[in-house]
């Protein structure tokens, strides 16, 4: 089969070289795609909103399967874009219909999901423009740390965390009076803080069985020790330590089996990944977000140590039959580091040529803000690549990650060189 990926980062080129390993692909297309895609797999230079273009791109290349890597499409309802159309309508999409993207698409629905299946979350409220008043009593009533999040998308940068009262209410009001998040925060969910650490759970679902993947850690803060400011994701490390058997059948119980059986009680299709963050409060799991579709960088991390041909399992969920699937998993350890543009996530410069990537032969290099310019691959984004390793510990395998970066060399290139300090 002809088969497309939707999106341009490092978790879109982690899907293609998978799938491009499974016997079932014929030809494989990634739209836009980057650098790294564009060794195993045809580049289409087409928005991931551009649902037009899409379906032309869908009927021209005969694909038969669709693979959406990013959450804005969801949100967007090219599931339903797909189903509502003859002449596509028989084409498969992994990835949740419109109504139960909003998962990812509204904080707001989210816990009041939870709440309704009686999910473990952090209590909250949520407030407009019109009751910033009383959003600024709620931040009164709570203890320090504040957490605030923009209900709506904001690319991985609309929570904020912050200890002071004053800084919180000014956010709070800079959030919904000036649009800081632009629409993304015309609402905005205030939440208890919990203390924990926290952990990514990625389940595979076709709306009536699921299966769940192994689970990962990510690194958000640009600074070492987790200080300065949220990033889209610093690197990741799977499987996670501190994830017993006996606290992931909590995981399970609690939240899994209660996630799957709530979409199904609310008559929200899902054909796809649900990603859960969660967080370990003692030895008990609370969901943090839901996002409908795999995180980046645990992609980088997961999809590596899956035995399991992807594309049979595609289909499988597409059929609803993924109950008939095992999942084979790689039990070593797998870490990725990313590398990203100097001042990254505020402003940062494009444009600058990468070297040494031939010369990394202990790792997988997966590309995200990278394009080919002029026979060279240069930096386009803020997070430019991630570098995954194996190893029997986690340890060994992000030793191995330090070792081939520093193959590596773009200007101004930056990266953590603490991951695993808090395990």
């Amino acid at each position: 089969m002809n088969i497309l990926v939707l999106g341009s980062g490092g978790r879109e080129h982690t899907f293609a070289w998978k799938i491009a390993q499974s016997e079932e692909c014929n030809k494989l297309f990634v739209a836009p795609g980057n650098s790294g895609t564009e060794k195993i797999a045809t580049n289409l230079s087409i928005n991931v909103t551009d649902f037009g273009a899409i379906k032309a791109a869908v009927l021209e290349n005969d694909i038969s399967l669709v693979v959406v890597g990013p959450e804005d499409p969801l949100v967007q309802g090219i599931h339903d874009f797909f189903l509502a159309d003859e002449v596509i309508k028989h084409v498969s999409v992994i990835g949740p219909q419109k109504a139960a993207a909003e998962l990812e698409g509204s904080k707001e629905f989210a816990k009041a999901f939870m709440s309704r299946h009686n999910i473990p979350t952090a209590a909250y409220q949520s407030f407009t423009k019109e009751n910033v008043e009383e959003g600024y009593q709620f931040l009164e009533s709570l203890n320090p740390p504040y957490v605030l999040k923009a209900d709506g998308l904001a690319a991985g940068k609309g929570v904020l965390i912050l200890n002071d009262l004053e800084e919180a209410k000014s956010e709070l009001k800079s959030m919904l009076l000036d649009a800081k998040f632009g629409e993304a925060s015309a609402k905005v969910v205030i939440e208890e803080f919990l203390d924990g650490i926290e952990l990514s759970c990625f389940v595979l679902t076709d709306g009536k069985d699921y299966k769940i993947l192994p689970t990962a850690k990510d690194y958000k803060r640009i600074g070492e020790g987790d200080t300065g400011l949220n990033t889209g994701g610093m690197g990741a490390i799977s499987p996670v330590p501190f994830a017993t058997n006996e606290f992931l059948e909590k995981v399970e119980r609690q939240i899994v089996k209660p996630t799957v059986e709530g979409l199904q009680k609310d008559s929200l299709p899902y054909v796809g990944f649900i990603f859960i963050g969660l967080i370990k409060v003692g030895d008990q799991p609370k969901v943090i977000e839901y996002n409908v579709r795999m995180g980046d960088p645990e992609t980088e991390v997961v999809l590596p140590r899956l035995k399991t041909d992807l594309v049979e399992i595609f289909n499988a969920m597409s059929n609803q039959s993924l109950s008939e699937v095992n999942i084979d998993i790689d039990e070593r350890a797998a870490t990725t580091v990313v590398l990203v543009s100097g001042g990254y996530p505020e402003a940062y410069e494009k444009g600058k040529a990468i070297r040494g990537i031939d010369e990394v032969n202990d790792s997988i290099l997966f590309h995200a803000g990278a394009k080919k310019s002029d026979g060279k691959v240069i930096t386009s984004g803020g997070r430019v690549m991630a570098v995954t390793s194996y190893g029997n510990t986690y340890e060994e395998a992000i030793k191995k990650s330090y070792q081939s970066i520093e193959k590596l060399h773009f200007d101004k290139m930056y990266y953590r060189k603490d991951l695993g300090f808090d395990l």
